[in-house]
């Protein structure tokens, strides 16, 4: 084993592998599910801010409150090495129930906007035990096509985030008003519970499966200190810099387009939902892709679609129907180069700490994301939509040339079997 580059010398028997793509879509259906619980009070947000008389602060903080918990639980994580320590498929497991409990709780004890934030909180360090693992956990099935296994996880994800919108828009189907906000979060408990249950009982871990290494706290800061791996943390930040931000906000863009327009609100809700969920399709082609063509090429072409969906949608505001056409466009992109960030860093890394590299990565990656979701806001107050998605641009602008700096290294040939 060369733990350098984390590349295996020998391959797995292929009978090692029997199962492999019914282990990975079991798997990332049980991420979508549980991937239910982050946004679940995001999508209540036109309910909650009228029961609970939210100002712009108040609206941020339900998604901020979630990354912030997601980054406290990813430190402690990477600094004690628990996604390489402990079983992948019993962290995701428990961490999910975790999630959900907290999650329910704000509905089952009526929870105030301080308790709910509090609870929000415990709901973000439960999945810093969901996602990261189950990178690794596809890793563990994956060499040559990691690109593609890694986007397969990550598109379930994005149409697990994108699933609490959906909830909050089908119930209007045919009737009038909003969804009581408690149901929409009682479904989205109930969805991560069954997630937890499909993870304990049908999935397993694959045949690249390393055995648990030394406790070594200080690999936590290596993911920075390697240049490859630091670069490709780069692309990761930029990435980021853009897509949760957008993944918040585009939805409530949609609804105030739609309503400006005088156009059914339940269509506005449908296609925030859509504009999330493509993300699946723009995972799994960006990984097939980034396996033959290379992981540098294919995110360098996403950021600069996604950054330029970006820089235009606030002029398309008075316009909806061009708007979501854009939207969806931007949601296909914006997540697509995601698993290829992780795919890179699981290549670049000791694969023996790979679960703690990725943590690692992912906490910072959504520590930034606590900017960009705060600062949209003040800015629709004070300018209206037309310009507010436009600083999201230089996350792009910042991955593209990260990126590009790795793909002159030599050392971005162990990435994607030598493809840059």
């Amino acid at each position: 084993m060369d733990h350098t580059t984390g590349a295996s010398i020998s391959g797995a028997p292929p009978n090692r592998l029997s199962g492999k793509w019914l282990n990975i879509g079991l798997l990332s259906l049980a991420e979508l599910l549980a991937m239910v619980l982050w946004f679940s009070a995001s999508a209540v947000i036109p309910q909650l801010t009228s029961e609970w008389q939210l100002d712009s602060s108040g609206q941020s903080w339900l998604t901020m409150s979630v990354q912030l918990g997601f980054v406290v639980g990813a430190l402690m994580s990477a600094a004690l090495n628990l996604a390489d320590r402990i079983s992948s498929r019993t962290l995701i497991a428990v961490s999910t129930i975790a999630g959900a409990l907290f999650n329910a709780a704000i509905p089952w004890v009526d929870a105030g906007p301080t308790l709910a934030m509090m609870l929000r909180f415990a709901t973000g360090i439960a999945m810093a035990g969901v996602y990261p693992p189950g990178m690794k956990l596809v890793a563990s099935w994956c060499k040559t096509d990691r690109g593609l296994g890694i986007g397969i996880l990550v598109g379930a994800l994005s149409v697990g985030s994108a699933l609490p919108h959906l909830l909050n828009a089908v119930p209007l189907l045919g009737s009038e008003g909003m969804p009581p906000w408690r149901l929409v979060l009682w479904g989205a408990s109930g969805l991560a519970f069954l997630g937890a249950l499909i993870m304990l009982i049908f999935v397993r871990e694959g045949p690249y499966t390393t055995p648990s290494p030394p406790f070594d706290w200080k690999f936590a800061g290596k993911a920075l200190t390697y240049l490859p791996s630091r670069l490709a943390n780069f692309g990761y930040l930029g990435h980021m810099w853009e897509l949760y931000a957008m993944w918040t906000w585009v939805p409530i863009f949609l609804l105030a387009s739609y309503g400006e327009a005088g156009m059914d609100p339940r269509a506005a809700r449908l296609a925030g939902f859509s504009t999330v969920a493509i993300g699946l399709f723009g995972c799994i082609l960006a990984g097939w892709l980034a396996d033959r063509m290379g992981r540098t090429t294919i995110t360098i072409w996403s950021l600069a679609i996604s950054g330029s969906c970006a820089m235009v949608a606030g002029f398309l505001f008075e316009y909806p129907v061009f708007l979501t056409a854009l939207c969806l466009v931007w949601g296909f992109a914006a997540v697509a180069d995601s698993a290829q960030f992780s795919a890179a860093v699981s290549e670049l890394t000791d694969e023996r700490y790979m679960g703690t590299a990725l943590t690692v990565q992912t906490s910072l990656g959504f520590l930034l994301t606590m900017v960009t979701i705060r600062v949209i806001p003040p800015i629709v107050e004070q300018t209206g939509w037309q310009y507010v998605f436009m600083i999201l641009t230089l996350g792009p602008v910042f991955g593209i040339w990260s990126m590009w700096k790795l793909r002159k290294l030599p050392e971005a040939r162990k990435m994607a079997s030598g493809n840059r």
